[in-house]
């Protein structure tokens, strides 16, 4: 990890103004807290669609009040023009994370999914732009991969898109491609394989698989796998994902003006991450033991196995994951019962 550790060394040294996007959300507030604990200047925007206030309240608590100083909190829209101007405004290095994500959401909504997902990014691109940031790093995504067999996933070999918000993902890349070329604007953009960690909402429709079966396995729920279950993708740990966004940012001029895949470059099929999740909370819950999961029909939308190769951000960018699944899994668990306990505790709800 010697490349984001002289980066990290090199941020405590230097103050910049970072602005996170969706800074309320999982990813967003994980960069955020990263960004403080360095001694970074940083603004956050959310309009709260799908973030959470109890996130930043997190923050706040982990890195105290002195670091919590140098953060500004916008509550504002990235679909709105001039919510992003404003958000800008004498910003170094842009880390665009607002968006709408999940698949089945875009399938169900795909005016909502564009309107935030294509409009609100290039409501950003423009602010960005004018405002003369020195980065725009953004959350791609590996659903742009589309219907392409190939395994692992290689950057510059795409298939067709699967959903709206595969779409809406892939778009934003050819935008960021032609606001370099025409505006001379430099981007990143990190093609993000199933994250997961501290701060992902186990709750609602769109609940990603592994917070969303944490919640199931305690209450003792039922918990459905689409498919056959040997479904596999490439999870990759939130504190990788930190780690890219910040080599990307202030990444050599060379590494701009292209995307990178961040994951871990390995497969876990859907039957081996329920495994080791109930292997790991069975120690904590008697009940998990006996747990069975049920099986449905594959999800609309869904590709069959996604894993990444990420020989091109390790070469450009230094990206070194630090953490792996099982490890990843077992830290992850501790923030996750803990959350459970919060939300069963609470008296007020979020």
């Amino acid at each position: 990890m010697g490349k984001f550790q002289d980066l990290q060394q090199h941020l405590r040294q230097h103050s910049y103004h970072w602005l996170v996007t969706g800074a309320a959300g999982f990813i967003g507030s994980n960069l955020v807290e990263a960004l403080l604990k360095l001694n970074q200047r940083v603004t956050g925007l959310d309009n709260f669609a799908t973030g959470h206030r109890h996130n930043l309240d997190q923050v706040r608590e982990l890195v105290g009040e002195a670091a919590y100083a140098n953060f500004t909190f916008l509550n504002a829209d990235i679909r709105s023009p001039d919510d992003c101007a404003r958000a800008c405004e004498s910003v170094d290095f842009v880390l665009h994370q607002a968006a709408l994500g999940s698949v089945p959401r875009s399938i169900a909504n795909p005016q909502l999914t564009n309107e935030t997902n294509i409009t609100g990014f290039l409501n950003m691109l423009v602010a960005a732009r004018d405002a003369r940031v020195k980065r725009f790093v953004y959350a791609a995504s590996s659903s742009t991969y589309g219907d392409h067999p190939g395994l692992p996933k290689v950057e510059d070999r795409i298939g067709k898109p699967l959903s709206p918000y595969a779409v809406t993902k892939y778009v934003n890349e050819l935008y960021a491609e032609v606001f370099g070329r025409t505006y001379g604007m430099e981007s990143i953009g990190l093609r993000y394989f199933n994250v997961f960690g501290p701060r992902q909402d186990p709750h609602g429709a769109y609940a990603a698989v592994i917070p969303k079966w944490v919640a199931a396995l305690i209450r003792n729920d039922e918990l459905r796998i689409n498919g056959d279950g040997e479904t596999s993708r490439d999870f990759c740990y939130v504190a990788n994902v930190v780690q890219a966004n910040l080599l990307a940012a202030l990444a050599a001029p060379e590494a701009a003006n292209q995307v990178y895949n961040v994951a871990l470059g390995d497969r876990t099929t859907l039957n081996a991450l329920y495994r080791m999740m109930r292997a790991e909370l069975a120690q904590r819950f008697a009940h998990v033991d006996s747990h069975v999961p049920q099986y449905v029909d594959f999800r609309a939308g869904d590709v069959r196995h996604s894993q990444a190769d990420i020989s091109k951000a390790a070469a450009l960018l230094g990206y070194a994951p630090t953490h792996r699944i099982a490890d990843s899994l077992e830290e992850a668990m501790n923030w996750y019962v803990s959350d459970f306990s919060r939300q069963q505790n609470a008296v007020v709800p979020d």
